[in-house]
C-alpha cells in the first residue's frame, strides 16, 4: 500500500465499525418495541478498483471495509405462517365469544332457566288437577304460565340484543380494516421512495408488517411483497392494497335480525358496481357467520338459529297446552315472532278448563303430563340447550388448537426477529475492539508519517 492509502484503510474501518455499533445500539434500544425486527450491518471488503475514502489508493491488495447494507433479519415464510394462523385463530375466537355470550343468556341449568319455569308450570297444573276448585291454585297456575312466557320472551330479546351489538361490532371491524389498508398504502409509498433513493426503510417495514398481520386477524388478508419494496394485500383473492392505492369495503344488509332473513349481512367493495368481498378468514368472517340467517338444514347463523328455537318453543308450548285446554285458549300467539307475541290468554281462574265435566280433572292431569312427552316443549328446549353446549364446546376446542398453532408460529417468528441482548452485547464489544484497532492503525501510520516528514534529512545536523 502507499503511504496515504493506509489512512484510507483505517478510516474505512472506523466508519464501518461505527455504523455497525450504531445498528447494535438501535437493536438494544428497541429490544422491547412491539413488532421490531432486529437488524445487522453487513460488512464487505473494498475490492480492487474501488476507493472507500478520499485518500489515494495503494496497490489494490487491501482497500479497507465498507457497509454493504443494513439487513432486516426477518423471514417471509414465518411472517406468512403467522398471518395464516392468526386468521384462523381470530375466526374461531369470534365464534367462541358469541357462543359464550349466548350460553350466558340461556342460563341453563339454573333456577331461573326456562327448564325450571316449565317444570314449575307443569307441577302447578298437577296441583290444579288435585284441587280444581281452588281459586288460589288457579291464580298460581296463571302466574306460572306468565313466568314461562316471560322467560321465553326474555331469552329471545337477549338473542336479538346480541345480534344487534354483534352487527355494531362488524361495522367497527370494517372501519378498522379500511383504516389499516390506508395506512399500509401510505407506508408503501414511503418505503418505495426511501428504497429507490438507497435509504434504509427497515423501521417502516416493521410498522407495515404489524398492520398486515392485523389485517390477517381482521379479514384473513394475504400479503405479497414486490421488488420495489411495496406489499400488496389481498382479501378473498381481490386486492385491498395494491402498491400505493387502497380499496375500501363496506357492510351492507339488514339492521335487524328478523330482516336479515331476507336481506342478509354481507361485505362489499365500496365501488360502483358493488360486488361482494369474499372473506376466507379473520374476525370479520367469524362475526358474519354468527349473524347469518337461518337455513332449511338448521346450520345457519347461531343467533338466528337460537331465535328460531325460542319461537319454535313458544309455538310448541302454546299448541300443546291449547290442544288439551278445549273451549278456551290458555296461550295466545299474536303473530311473529312467536316468542314475543305469546301471552297467557286466561286472566281468571274461573276460565281454566280442568276436566270434561263434574269432578273429572282429566284435562288438567293430561296437561301436567306434557312435560314428559317425547315431542313436548321440554324435550325441544333440552335438545336446543344440549346442541348449543356441544357446538360451543367443539368451537372452543377448535379455537384452542388454532390459538396454539398461532402462538407456535409467533414464537418461531420472534425467535428469528427478536433482539438478543447477550448477542448484541458481544457484537458491540467486537465492533468496539475493531474500531479501537483501526484507530491504532491510524495512529501508527500517523507516527510513521511524522517520522518521514519531520525527521528525513535532519541526520547529522
Amino acid at each position: 500500500m502507499s503511504t496515504f492509502s493506509g489512512l484510507s484503510t483505517a478510516l474505512s474501518s472506523l466508519t464501518a465499525q461505527r455504523q455497525a455499533l450504531e445498528v447494535s445500539g438501535q437493536n438494544i434500544a428497541n429490544a422491547n418495541t412491539v413488532g421490531y425486527t432486529r437488524q445487522r450491518a453487513e460488512l464487505q471488503s473494498v475490492g480492487s478498483g474501488q476507493s472507500a475514502t478520499m485518500f489515494s489508493s495503494g496497490s489494490g491488495i487491501g482497500n479497507g471495509v465498507q457497509t454493504a447494507s443494513i439487513s432486516r433479519l426477518g423471514d417471509l415464510f414465518l411472517d406468512a405462517r403467522v398471518r395464516t394462523t392468526t386468521s384462523s385463530a381470530a375466526f374461531l375466537s369470534a365464534r367462541t365469544d358469541a357462543y359464550k355470550r349466548l350460553e350466558s343468556t340461556i342460563a341453563e341449568p339454573g333456577t331461573n332457566g326456562i327448564a325450571q319455569q316449565l317444570s314449575d308450570f307443569w307441577a302447578t297444573w298437577q296441583d290444579v288437577s288435585n284441587s280444581p276448585d281452588s281459586a288460589a291454585t288457579g291464580q298460581v297456575l296463571i302466574e306460572a304460565g306468565k313466568s314461562a312466557q316471560r322467560s321465553i320472551a326474555t331469552g329471545y330479546a337477549a338473542v336479538t340484543t346480541q345480534w344487534e351489538q354483534t352487527r355494531g361490532k362488524a361495522e367497527a371491524l370494517v372501519a378498522d380494516i379500511n383504516t389499516a389498508a390506508r395506512s399500509v398504502a401510505e407506508l408503501n409509498e414511503k418505503i418505495r421512495s426511501i428504497t429507490v433513493s438507497g435509504g434504509n426503510a427497515n423501521e417502516l417495514i416493521d410498522q407495515r408488517t404489524v398492520l398486515t398481520t392485523s389485517l390477517s386477524a381482521l379479514a384473513g388478508a394475504t400479503v405479497r411483497e414486490s421488488s420495489d419494496g411495496t406489499a400488496d394485500v389481498n382479501i378473498g383473492g381481490n386486492p385491498l392494497v395494491s402498491g400505493t392505492t387502497s380499496q375500501k369495503i363496506r357492510l351492507t344488509g339488514a339492521t335487524g335480525m328478523v330482516e336479515s332473513q331476507t336481506d342478509p349481512l354481507r361485505v362489499q367493495w365500496d365501488r360502483t358496481p358493488a360486488s361482494d368481498a369474499a372473506l376466507s378468514g379473520g374476525e370479520l368472517a367469524g362475526v358474519l357467520t354468527v349473524l347469518a340467517p337461518t337455513n332449511a338444514q338448521g346450520t345457519g347463523g347461531l343467533l338466528a338459529e337460537a331465535a328460531a328455537s325460542y319461537n319454535t318453543l313458544a309455538t310448541r308450548l302454546a299448541d300443546s297446552v291449547n290442544a288439551l285446554h278445549t273451549g278456551q285458549e290458555f296461550f295466545s300467539v299474536g303473530g311473529d315472532p312467536a316468542a314475543l307475541r305469546m301471552a297467557v290468554a286466561v286472566t281468571d281462574p274461573a276460565q281454566l278448563v280442568t276436566g270434561i265435566g263434574g269432578t273429572d280433572n282429566s284435562i288438567a292431569d293430561a296437561i301436567s303430563q306434557i312435560g314428559i312427552a317425547k315431542d313436548g316443549p321440554d324435550k325441544l328446549w333440552s335438545s336446543f340447550v344440549v346442541g348449543v353446549g356441544v357446538q360451543a364446546k367443539a368451537t372452543a376446542q377448535s379455537a384452542t388448537v388454532a390459538e396454539t398453532a398461532r402462538a407456535t408460529a409467533e414464537g418461531l417468528q420472534l425467535s428469528q426477529t427478536s433482539v438478543d441482548l447477550d448477542e448484541e452485547s458481544v457484537n458491540m464489544l467486537a465492533f468496539q475492539r475493531a474500531y479501537q484497532g483501526a484507530a491504532r492503525v491510524m495512529t501508527a501510520i500517523d507516527e510513521m508519517l511524522d517520522q518521514l516528514i519531520n525527521r528525513t534529512g535532519v541526520v547529522g545536523r
